[in-house]
């Protein structure tokens, strides 16, 4: 049996879009979810005498999952960039696990297959808000403005699309996504054959005209926080107006607040980009949260930690003298 396992957003889509083909396969199980659905090995922890690849989600959050799967003659291959922990040590493993603010999987991906299909990894790239470094790779492929534009279009809309409390709070199924560019070797080719992005881009222009009507609730010093009420729209666009508000204003740290439906909150961070760091340390410091150093998150913040939180973030990302955004 093989098993794909990936992230549902733009990175992990693209990292294993790169992988395959590079290297086909006909009959594996797709394993994925909502951006933030991360714990995917518990759902293929009974797997025995199986291919595994895994793309995009964090070791620590599957740690026992895989120590199972590892114990039931699996053969795994684990891809991704955020905090992992102590990797365990297995014949059986082959890691590439860089937790590092500079990469993302899709970047990690394309580093092992030497760029083949970088155009997919750019897609990756800016749609894990890594701007830098997918136009620097636009600018070694000679891509002109307009084809930086498109791949730029594509990735933060499959992004945009990953985000959700639940599958039903998305536009597409993040696997049906991946079946749409899987027989595209070409971004290009995929762009003009198809409407599927056109159909992302309007559900994101109405879902971005709605946020920002939102207000900043906690502006006063460098950082900046949000907050938006409990609705699909709202958690559909959590991750790309952070991304956006990063961008905006690159010395200040970001906090959305999303309402949930239980009465619990969904928190997104933004490490500001001239210093992107400690999002994951902020995060795994309060109760379902994790990321990685740049960008991280809180599923389901009791409501009654909303305060201790935002003390966290403004100590943690304060301004010194010289108005540099900087860990206490």
């Amino acid at each position: 049996m093989l098993y794909d396992v990936f992230n549902g957003d733009a990175d992990g889509i693209f990292a294993l879009h790169q992988l395959r083909l590079s290297s086909p396969v006909d009959h594996a199980e797709l394993i994925t979810g909502v951006k933030r659905d991360i714990a995917l090995l518990n759902r293929i922890n009974t797997a025995r005498s199986s291919i595994i690849t895994v793309l995009d989600v964090s070791l620590d959050k599957n740690r026992e999952a895989l120590d199972e799967l590892l114990q039931n003659d699996n053969t795994i291959l684990y891809i991704d960039h955020h905090f992992a922990g102590d990797i365990p040590f297995s014949a059986a493993l082959e890691h590439h696990i860089e937790p590092s603010a500079e990469t993302c999987t899709s970047l990690i991906v394309n580093q092992m297959l030497q760029g083949r299909f970088s155009k997919w990894a750019i897609c990756g790239a800016f749609g894990d808000n890594l701007h830098e470094q997918a136009n620097k790779l636009a600018a070694d492929a000679s891509l002109s403005e307009e084809e930086r534009n498109i791949l730029q279009e594509i990735g933060e809309l499959f992004n945009y699309n990953g985000y959700g409390a639940r599958l039903k709070d998305l536009l597409f199924h993040p696997a049906d996504l991946y079946r749409a560019v899987r027989s595209y070797t070409d971004p290009f080719h995929f762009h003009e054959a198809t409407d599927l992005v056109n159909r992302l881009k309007n559900g994101y222009e109405e879902d971005m005209a709605k946020a920002m009507g939102q207000k900043c609730i906690d502006g006063s010093e460098v950082n900046r926080i949000y907050r938006f009420p409990a609705a699909s729209w709202s958690r559909r666009i959590a991750g790309v107006f952070s991304n956006l508000k990063a961008r905006e204003k690159v010395d200040a740290a970001h906090a959305l607040i999303v309402e949930n439906d239980d009465g619990t909150l969904q928190i997104s961070v933004r490490a500001p980009l001239v210093n992107r760091k400690n999002a994951d340390l902020l995060c795994r410091n309060f109760p379902t949260g994790g990321g990685r150093s740049a960008a991280a998150g809180i599923n389901n913040l009791p409501a009654e930690m909303l305060e201790e939180f935002i003390a966290a973030f403004n100590t943690i990302y304060r301004q010194d003298s010289n108005g540099s955004n900087t860990k206490t």
